[in-house]
């Protein structure tokens, strides 16, 4: 078995502080750095994050859905940013959120974390809404190869947390994912299953005995502080990680100005 991925991001974040760096290259933030919106303005785009980022931030996390929109071509776009991250030793979460069952799920385990695929990364976040148990070849392939997963589990929008906070059984739904992912993590250093849960949401699930990386979208622009992180995160906060995007990418397309954004915000987790 290769080196945990929670122990190595954990790792990460002692040396670089416990901050998730997404990049977001959406039409309006490509004009707001004054790039088109084309393949040619998303490889300067993420380029320049690359720059920014790399050797200095914990964790990235490419939002798919950006590159994904220009077909082939995006993807290569993609291929291109984690391969140039993970050479510098930058940790990369695909923001994916893939889910499904069977040889589908085994299809986007391999995709995404099976080492030498063209989108290698060394984590995808993962939607367990078919049960946390059809993620298993994700998990299992991730625990092979020292990778990691982090299952959506508590998510602010409001449509998500009506649900999330539904009772079954005597626990909210959003707790049952958690306490099932903790299950993988038992017997681990510090585990590979993570969770995303939103800095945001009213009603956090208890994160004491999942054992492994959090992390925490919604600091920042969407209206969360790292205090509000810190009081969900309770008495497992060495393994919260927020994660941020606007309130950096804002700082753009002057690298020294978002890579000191970004460790600036660093240092407050």
């Amino acid at each position: 078995m290769a080196q945990s991925f929670g122990d190595r991001l954990v790792a990460a974040g002692q040396k670089h502080g416990r901050l998730c760096v997404g990049i977001d290259p959406h039409a309006a933030l490509l004009e707001q750095w004054g790039l088109s919106d084309t393949v040619d303005g998303l490889r300067e785009f993420s380029r320049t994050c690359v720059e920014a980022f790399a050797g200095a931030t914990a964790l990235v996390k490419p939002q798919v859905a950006f590159y994904e929109r220009f077909g082939s071509a995006g993807f290569a776009v993609l291929e291109e940013t984690l391969v140039a991250l993970r050479e510098a030793g930058t940790l990369v979460v695909a923001d994916a959120k893939r889910g499904d069952i069977g040889s589908t799920m085994a299809g986007y385990a391999a995709a995404w974390l099976q080492p030498g695929s063209p989108l290698e990364a060394d984590a995808v976040t993962l939607t367990p809404y078919l049960g946390v148990g059809s993620l298993d070849p994700a998990i299992k392939l991730a625990a092979e190869h020292g990778k990691g997963v982090f299952v959506m589990a508590a998510n602010s929008n409001p449509e998500a947390e009506a649900f999330q906070t539904s009772d079954i059984d005597g626990r909210m739904v959003s707790q049952r994912m958690v306490d099932e992912c903790a299950e993988y993590n038992l017997g681990a250093g510090i585990g590979h299953v993570g969770v995303v849960v939103g800095a945001t949401v009213a009603k956090p699930p208890v994160l004491d005995r999942l054992n492994a990386p959090v992390l925490m979208p919604g600091i920042g622009a969407q209206g969360a502080t790292m205090q509000d992180a810190e009081a969900i995160a309770g008495e497992v906060s060495h393994l919260v990680f927020p994660s941020v995007s606007r309130s950096v990418l804002a700082a753009g397309p002057d690298v020294a100005e978002l890579r000191k954004r970004a460790s600036e915000l660093a240092k407050q987790v």
